[in-house]
């Protein structure tokens, strides 16, 4: 990420990773802030939130939940005004990957979470969600819709691949799009520490171990990202269609005139 570049962070206390995707500087100018915004779940904001989000001028929420994390998170709470839109991204291979890290968490057994789970994630969601971002840069590329915020459950996996896939498009270099991924792990970071120790907890007293003695190895690899995981998300597109234009206009469906759509509306122009 440019020395330029910083992330432009909106501090909620029901939603963490709600930031502004604007900012960055694109190969024809800057990316315009307060258009298009990335979040975790909506569902804990609270009447301050909301009316903090309502200052934003949010128009539109976007979410890429599953009717079984709408069941375990609870609905989105919206601004007045705002409208939903359900783009739920589900895949027989991700749904068996999350059961399988439900599993690990239930029991304390974390050896059967592959490190590499992240990776073999992201590819999935660059080939099961094309339908699903081919219609997020869509929604996006029409102003009537913005501003608008998307999201997940953390704002990290399927946020994340939305937000390099627009980023891309928009025509920001990769390490900048990859420093924006890995925002993620700083404004998680206390999150994620909390949900660690519970998990080392819960280990320890499902096996009759002491805390110590529990190997946080995998769990961390899963609950910290690395750039390796949403650069298997770029080489995955590249791998399937030659390149990351190519699976713009032929893995997505976005045509030249929203493509210009997306740059014309959402860069400011370089003097």
């Amino acid at each position: 990420m440019r020395e330029n570049d910083q992330p432009k962070i909106v501090q909620l206390h029901g939603a963490t990773n709600f930031r502004d995707l604007g900012g960055y500087t694109a190969a024809e100018g800057v990316v315009k802030s307060g258009e298009v915004y990335r979040s975790g779940r909506l569902a804990g904001l609270t009447d301050a939130d909301l009316a903090r989000i309502e200052e934003l001028g949010i128009r539109t929420v976007v979410t890429l939940l599953t009717v079984e994390d709408v069941e375990e998170y609870g609905p989105d709470r919206l601004p007045p005004g705002g409208r939903l839109v359900e783009l739920p991204i589900d895949s027989d291979t991700a749904t068996q990957l999350a059961t399988q890290a439900r599993a690990a968490l239930a029991t304390g057994d974390f050896s059967s979470i592959p490190p590499k789970l992240n990776l073999d994630i992201h590819r999935l969601l660059v080939v099961d969600g094309r339908e699903q971002y081919g219609e997020l840069m869509r929604l996006i590329a029409d102003p009537l819709n913005r501003p608008l915020v998307f999201h997940c459950s953390h704002g990290v996996h399927r946020t994340g691949t939305a937000a390099a896939i627009l980023l891309s498009v928009l025509g920001v270099d990769w390490g900048t799009v990859r420093g924006d991924y890995l925002v993620s792990n700083s404004v998680r970071a206390a999150e994620v520490e909390k949900r660690l120790a519970k998990m080392r907890s819960v280990a320890a007293l499902a096996r009759g171990v002491d805390p110590n003695d529990v190997d946080m190895t995998n769990m961390e690899a899963f609950m910290v990202q690395d750039g390796r995981y949403i650069d298997a998300s770029r080489d995955q597109m590249v791998a399937d269609y030659g390149s990351l234009d190519i699976y713009f206009r032929n893995g997505l469906g976005l045509t030249d005139t929203v493509i210009d759509q997306l740059r014309g509306q959402l860069v400011t122009p370089s003097p």
